[in-house]
């Protein structure tokens, strides 16, 4: 038997594929200097963080309460602000209300601008801009969220059912009466799905904002870090994925009920 005609008829193709990755590996490490042995060299230190990192300080429990609440106030607080204005700009980023190519080249451009900045660089700019603080956190939140949820409303806007607005137009609707009633109705239900989605990223994100000073539950995970409080550490994380697993939940089952 031939091993084209076995289980194996693929093999050569996995053993070069091992063997590209081997390749890659291998000259990653020559340009980098990195050294394999450096991980078995650490060994030590690597046992202690996991002794640590595995044994989670539970009583440590009820001083992340209040971050983790600031956290997800926070994220509440930036996604709303950011659907609130992502909304008008993601009309006025599609022809198909404004029916100008020029000004919704502008709006895209804009919103292409705000897209291309990483939330981590937002909030490093925004602390040393307004401070250290939930306010920066907030404004970063707002910011991201109105990147992310303005594409997705102007290209749901393209796909909607041009039947209404062009029965609005034809009774001398204006732009403004047919972006309320021929338009809004069809994506209301996406717009509501989009913050759901928005809130649960920012959720996450603002986990990480703490780091630059942002504020929230990511304050004291970089304060453990530094300590080197792993068994903290361990806690906040648990922490975190508890309130993202129940987040998602809740919001799985809001969306459901929305479609």
């Amino acid at each position: 038997m031939k091993l084209k005609d076995t289980i194996h008829r693929d093999l050569y193709k996995h053993l070069f594929i091992v063997a590209l990755v081997l390749l890659c590996v291998y000259s990653s490490a020559r340009v980098t200097g990195a050294e394999l042995a450096d991980v078995f060299n650490n060994l030590d230190q690597m046992g202690l963080f996991l002794q640590r990192f595995l044994s989670p300080d539970w009583s440590y429990i009820p001083k992340i309460i209040e971050p983790m609440l600031k956290t997800i106030k926070m994220s509440v607080v930036g996604t709303t602000l950011g659907v609130v204005f992502a909304v008008p700009f993601a009309f006025l980023a599609t022809t198909v209300v404004t029916r100008n190519f020029f000004v919704t080249t502008i709006i895209r451009f804009l919103m292409s601008i705000v897209r291309t900045i990483p939330n981590l660089l937002l909030a490093a700019l925004f602390v040393a801009m307004f401070g250290i603080g939930e306010f920066t956190g907030v404004l970063t939140i707002a910011v991201f969220t109105f990147g992310m949820v303005s594409q997705l409303v102007y290209e749901a806007i393209e796909t909607i059912d041009h039947g209404p607005i062009e029965a609005a137009e034809s009774v001398g609707a204006t732009k403004m009466q047919i972006a309320f009633w021929s338009i809004a109705p069809q994506i209301s239900h996406q717009i509501a799905s989009y913050s759901l989605y928005a809130f649960e990223v920012n959720i996450r994100a603002s986990t990480i904002l703490g780091y630059v000073g942002a504020g929230g539950i990511g304050v004291i995970l970089n304060s453990s870090l530094s300590l080197m409080r792993y068994d903290r550490v361990s806690i906040i994380i648990l922490a975190i994925l508890v309130v993202v697993i129940t987040i998602d939940w809740i919001s799985e089952i809001i969306r459901k009920r929305l479609v």
